[in-house]
């Protein structure tokens, strides 16, 4: 699968599917609450399982006052 990751600045990583969103994060070293994962319209929660064809990014979550 692919993986876009595009702040600080777009990285695009080559992921082994399928996978668990939260497996897929590990691996890239990223912290679940920290981020939201998004494929197409759709956010998607830690123990979704992601096919191999797919194509989901990755984006800090950012919460502000």
């Amino acid at each position: 699968m692919k993986v876009v990751i595009p702040i600080p600045e777009r990285r695009v990583h080559e992921i082994k599917g399928p996978k668990q969103v939260h497996a897929i994060l590990k691996e890239l070293g990223l912290v679940s609450e920290s981020v939201i994962v998004i494929w197409g319209e759709n956010l998607l929660t830690p123990d979704v399982t992601v096919p191999d064809e797919a194509e989901i990014e990755v984006r800090p979550a950012i919460s502000g006052g």
